[in-house]
């Protein structure tokens, strides 16, 4: 959990109410644009105009900091706010969102790339886990502070792109770290590359997850065929770790029949645009998600999703069957790039939002009009899934003149009930506040 909350387990699943689908419904699809409210010291660009945001009916929304190349947050158990900076190197912390002007301080400096970070309580010690490029280490927290000097690292020599055969280049060498109720880490390496079955067989491989014991001890493959799992959470009360995937670029068309069939092995832009979906899954230990031999269609609905055999790697499924891959949960559109992934059953955001996950969807870069950009919603349903994605928080992307000014990369609640939100294009932390119902 991201949010450091201590309470009991039978009271996380006293939260988790299940309402009905037209109660999330109808809270959803009352959305209004409000203007951003932004403090008058905080309005360099993008706010020195007025920027204007859609969120739930009654909600506002407002600038809680600028930080530059804001990436992952975290909530302090007295309500701080962690963010990881890894472009800088360095970890800062924010004064509690209820802070009309929260003081920013740095916390840690000197680290290779930080991005995820993690609490967590060992006996009568607070540790704050932190992922680095290449290695998971671990700080002892307290009243705000960490000693650098009791530094440990829990995970080292992880995989980046000073490893032997890289050649200096790795495409996803941060790293996204979750503690489980079974009281291990888990650690995502993704792939070095877009496609390149190399990854696949690296030691580690590099497009799975690991786990391991909170001191680093016994580490352990979990799943692989996942080229970026970047939010990475388990649903409060259950055992069940998601993660949300950032997939393929530049996929070939892998069809030789059909209406297309002259377009076999090329490019098609009207085909990348669609293909493959980023994907929402769960992650099961020993499953193989497909990647990079097999890629989800997103043809007949963004659930449960056959697979394509990948053109480049896997041609006419001459190296691996479909039935060797796990099917994909969920689908996301193609290249929204989803990177923080949070649940918030057992959160204090209003109830009709509570029994959700929400995604951050950063953005995209090569296809014909623009998508993301913008913090979704899936209900959760009795079943343990996702419901249908809805809109939560949108306006970064104009479009129709296709013009961007933010691009979302977490989206954490903090300890009172709002939704804070990091935008590593404008620098930006925001609170959203939600218009409170009677419980």
């Amino acid at each position: 959990m991201k949010a450091f909350i201590f309470i009991a387990f039978a009271s996380v699943l006293g939260s988790i109410v299940q309402l009905p689908p037209s109660v999330f419904a109808a809270a959803i699809g009352a959305r209004e644009a409000v203007q951003v409210d932004v403090p008058k010291a905080l309005q360099s660009a993008p706010f020195n105009r007025n920027r204007m945001l859609n969120v739930p009916a009654g909600a506002k929304i407002s600038v809680l900091a600028r930080v530059p190349e804001a990436r992952f947050l975290a909530v302090g158990p007295e309500g701080e706010i962690l963010v990881s900076q890894p472009g800088r190197g360095k970890i800062l912390l924010i004064g509690s969102s209820d802070s009309a002007e929260p003081q920013i301080s740095e916390l840690i400096a000197g680290l290779r790339l930080p991005h995820g970070m993690v609490f967590e309580r060992i006996g009568e010690r607070t540790y704050l886990y932190v992922s680095e490029s290449n290695r998971v280490s671990r700080f002892l927290y307290s009243q705000r502070h960490v000693s650098k000097a009791g530094q440990e690292i829990v995970l080292p020599n992880l995989p980046n792109r000073s490893s032997p055969g890289l050649g200096g280049a790795y495409g996803h060498e941060l790293k996204n770290i979750a503690i489980g109720p079974d009281r291990r880490l888990y650690v995502d390496i993704a792939s070095a590359t877009n496609a390149d079955p190399a990854d696949t067989q690296s030691n580690p491989v590099r497009s799975a997850i690991y786990r391991c014991e909170l001191d680093g001890r016994n580490l352990q493959f979990f799943a692989r065929g996942i080229r970026n799992a970047e939010g990475l959470a388990f649903v409060p009360g259950t055992n069940a770790l998601w993660a949300v995937v950032n997939e393929r670029d530049n996929i070939r068309y892998p069809f030789r029949n059909g209406d297309r069939k002259s377009a076999y092995g090329r490019l098609l832009p009207a085909y990348i645009d669609d293909h493959p979906p980023d994907e929402f899954i769960e992650v099961i230990q020993g499953a193989n998600y497909g990647w990079p031999f097999a890629n989800p269609n997103p043809d007949k609905g963004l659930d449960d999703m056959s697979f394509d055999p990948d053109f480049e790697t896997n041609p006419g499924w001459s190296r691996f069957p479909a039935n060797a891959f796990r099917r994909i949960d969920k689908g996301i559109q193609a290249h929204s790039a989803p990177l923080g992934l949070s649940f918030l059953q057992d959160s204090k955001v209003p109830r009709p939002f509570r029994n959700a996950a929400v995604v951050a969807l950063h953005g995209s870069w090569n296809r014909t009009r623009k998508t993301g950009y913008k913090v979704v919603i899936f209900p959760w349903l009795a079943n343990g899934r996702p419901g249908q994605q809805a809109d939560l928080v949108s306006g970064w992307l104009n479009d129709e003149s296709q013009h961007v000014w933010g691009g979302p990369v977490d989206a954490v609640p903090d300890l009172d009930g709002n939704l804070l939100i990091s935008d590593d294009t404008s620098g930006t932390i925001y609170k959203l506040s939600f218009a409170r119902a009677p419980e």
